[in-house]
This record gives structure tokens, sequence and C-alpha cells, in this order.
């Protein structure tokens, strides 16, 4: 079970409830991928190529990347609760200008602007690590994303339901009608828990060679974002891959994209009950071999003749099972190096890792129409996650190195 936490729904006065931050990560994470089934038609709507409609996909993470440099140290400064509220705001207003743009410029301007609900999930975050210790919040974060596992299990289902009866745009109306609820969620119930704001940013700013200095943190932000690479790289990768290779529909589509999920919840739920007891760094180390193993069996089953989708991306679960394993146990040991700056620290953290969750999205929409079959995708994806391993391998030889400099 979670750690006890003394809170009170829809009390302002309080931290917010587990679900509340559940649904905040939840929306982030639906922005992310309600609408994947739809590329294909979106891409005829437009009048434009796959390469520049998969671009909502990929700038809107670089977009979040960038963002994230500053959702940090603003909720370290002002406070988490007026950063969140205003970020639903502007989700909203976004949203609404990629319902009625009127081309792919508007759209993709839009779709970029969107980004900003990003604040939702890197400050649910640092909101539990304002509340408990490092063992326990990467305990918390694994039940937290544990809950939010959901919504990319039905999202890409729904947009491709909704695509079927109603076009791409009922997806934005789905996401426009979250953000409304989310604001209206978060000024009910989300109390400030950032107790000890930085005087200034200039204070915080002097503060960050401490952070940048410290080679556990890079540690654990390259296997976050290694690990985070793995499942962008499917996000750029697949819907080309659904439509061009195996020729399915939006809907069924949208089923598939469900697979990751599956694993994602069973790994967070492993985050939650196990980080205690076998150490973060431990559950990184298994959750990177669990990923690594399982895409190349998916290149080697698929080499033999298997060539059903399921070869593809019902071996895909094992990157969300390796995923909830390492990012809530990264995410705490990044938040944790330095805890003074954690929302400095989730906001840098965040932007790698989604940054170079980018730059594979984009790598993968390049190279899958160059290559035959998941090929490329596939090894993509394992180069990455071995990335996640070596990465581990080092923070555990790190700690090894304190360790034995406070023996001596």
């Amino acid at each position: 079970m979670p750690p006890a936490i003394q809170t009170r729904f829809l009390n302002r006065t309080t931290p917010p409830h587990i679900m509340t931050l559940v649904l905040m990560a939840g929306v982030a994470a639906l922005t992310m991928n309600v609408f994947l089934p739809s590329l294909p038609g979106m891409t005829a709507y437009f009048g434009t190529d796959y390469a520049v409609m998969q671009l909502s996909v990929s700038l809107y993470l670089m977009a979040t990347a960038v963002l994230q440099l500053v959702i940090g140290p603003f909720s370290d400064r002002y406070g988490r609760r007026p950063v969140l509220l205003v970020s639903a705001a502007l989700f909203a207003l976004a949203t609404l200008g990629a319902l009625y743009a009127p081309n792919i410029e508007v759209f993709l301007a839009c779709r970029m602007a969107q980004a900003v609900i990003a604040s939702a999930l890197v400050l649910s975050r640092a909101i539990v690590r304002d509340m408990v210790g490092q063992a326990e919040a990467a305990s918390l974060i694994g039940y937290v994303t544990m809950g939010m596992a959901l919504v990319p299990m039905i999202g890409p289902a729904m947009g491709g339901a909704l695509d079927e009866a109603f076009g791409w745009r009922a997806s934005f109306w789905l996401l426009f009608v979250c953000a409304v609820g989310l604001f209206a969620l978060i000024w009910a119930d989300l109390g400030e828990t950032a107790k000890n704001r930085s005087a200034s940013f200039k204070a915080q700013f002097a503060e960050y060679p401490e952070l940048l200095r410290a080679r556990r943190f890079w540690g654990y932000v390259a296997a976050s974002a290694c690990a985070s690479g793995v499942f962008f790289a499917f996000l750029g990768g697949a819907p080309y891959l659904g439509s061009e290779v195996f020729g399915l529909s939006p809907a069924t589509l949208g089923v598939y994209f469900g697979a990751p999920a599956f694993g994602y919840m069973t790994g967070n739920f492993l985050s939650g009950r196990y980080s205690q007891s076998f150490g973060i760094n431990r559950m990184i180390f298994w959750g990177s071999m669990i990923t690594t193993v399982g895409m190349s069996l998916s290149i080697l089953i698929y080499a033999v003749g298997l060539t059903h989708p399921l070869t593809f991306f019902g071996l895909v679960t094992t990157v969300g099972l390796g995923n909830g394993m390492i990012i809530p146990n990264a995410i705490a040991g990044t938040l944790s190096v330095r805890p003074h700056l954690a929302g400095t620290a989730s906001g840098l953290g965040g932007a790698i890792m989604v940054g170079g969750g980018a730059a594979m999205s984009v790598l993968a929409g390049v190279i899958l129409p160059l290559g035959t079959g998941p090929y490329p995708l596939q090894i993509l994806m394992v180069i990455t996650s071995i990335g996640s391993t070596l990465s581990v391998i080092y923070v555990m030889r790190r700690d090894r190195q304190l360790a034995s400099a406070a023996e001596g």
C-alpha cells in the first residue's frame, strides 16, 4: 500500500488526494496519445504528408521538454498550485485552437501550445517528493503512475472509436472537457506543498551547479531518458507501422496501442510494492533488462516468419513492464539527489527525458519508410533500451564509490 498521507479530498488546506495526482498525470498522458489512431486520416484532411503530420507528436514532445525547464523553477519559486492552475487554463485555450485550426501550420502551433499540460505530469512527481522521502516517493510515484497507466491503455482505443464515429476532432473535444474538469479539480483539492520556496530565480540558478555536478543525477536522468525513448520511438513509428505494414483500421490500431499500458500498469505495481524492499537501482536494472530481452525476442520471432501484428505489439508489452519499473524509481532517484531542488530537478530531468523521447519519435518516423517491416523500429528500441541498462550500471558503480569514500 502507498504510504499514509494526511489529506482531505476537495480541501485546499491539505496536500492533494492521490486520485488528484493520478488524474493530473492521466490528462497529460491522454493528450499525448488519444489522437494517434487518427494520424493517417488527419494527414488526408490537412492535405499533407505523414512525416509532416507526425510532427504533431515530435513537436509536442520537444515543446514539452523546453517547458519543463521553466515549469520546475517557476513552481519552486511561486508554488505548485498557481503554476498548475495557469497551465490548465492555457491548455484549454490551446485545445480550442487545435479544434478550429484552418491549416496544418496553425494546428501544429496549437499542438505545441498544448504541451503546457506537461506541468501536471512534472509537478505531480514533485508534489510526491514534497510530501515523502526517497524510498516512499518511488513507491508512491509507482502507485500514481500505475493508475495513470489506465489512460494510455484506453486512450488510443477511445480515440480510434471516436474517430470512426465522429471524425478526428472528437478526440480534441474530449481533451477540452478534460482540461476544464482538471482546472476545477486543482482549484478545489490541491493545497500548496512547496513550503520552502526559493527566495528568487537568482538564488535558484546559483544552486544549479550543485545539481549539475551530481553524477548520480545524470545517471538517473539517462536511465529514464533511454527508457522513455524506447516508448516514444514506438509512439512515433507505430501509427505508420499499423496502417502501412499491418493494414490496421484506426479502431483496431487504437486497441493495439494499449499493449504497452498493460505492462506499464504491472511494472508500476511492482515498483509500488517492492521499491522500498529491493532498492531503486535494482528495480531500474531489472526493468531495463526485461525491455531489452522482450524487444530482442520480437525481432527473432518476426524473422522466423511469424508476421502477425501481435508478434510486434504483443511484445511491446515488455516495454511497458520495463518502463513501469524504471521510470518511477529513476524519477525518485533524480529528485532525491538534491531534495531542496525537487521542482527544478523534476523539470530538468523531465525535459531531458522527453527531449530524448522526441528525438526517438522523429527518428522512428524517418527510418520506418526506409526499411522493410518493423525491423528498423525494433532495432532502434533495443539499442535505446541497452542505453538504460548501461546508465543504471553507472549509477550503481557511483554509489559504491561514494560508499567506499564515506567509509574511508
